[in-house]
């Protein structure tokens, strides 16, 4: 499985914004697919994670406030970004997970290139 993150860019805080991952690839539907970011200077950290059975998973700074779904029949996981903070400004990746912990980037594969989103105040 290839993915390719996109939908980035600026966006203001408190407006809105919706990231799309889309992978290649038949077995897209057997994956749990997760959202991870990389502030600059920071290590990448855990967002969001959907099951492949459709359940999700979030970090608590972003619980409420962004929704992670995935539509099977287009291969694409999304994640809906809503009143978005200047601190939730990062490169955002998608990866598929493998196995073990949901919030650990060692837990997944192929990492797709990433979508730059800032935030403005």
């Amino acid at each position: 499985v290839q993915l390719q993150a996109s939908g980035g860019g600026l966006v203001q805080a408190g407006g809105s914004l919706r990231l799309s991952c889309a992978a290649s690839g038949r077995t897209f539907s057997r994956y749990d697919l997760g959202w991870f970011r990389q502030a600059p200077g920071k290590e990448r950290e855990f967002v969001a994670l959907i099951s492949a059975s459709d359940i999700p998973y979030y970090a608590d700074f972003v619980k409420g406030r962004f929704a992670i779904a995935r539509d099977n029949a287009k291969n694409t996981v999304y994640l809906q970004m809503n009143s978005p903070k200047p601190e939730d400004t990062a490169v955002y990746y998608c990866g598929t997970r493998l196995r073990g912990p949901p919030y650990e980037t060692s837990s997944y594969t192929n990492w797709g290139q990433g979508t730059e989103v800032t935030v403005s105040s």
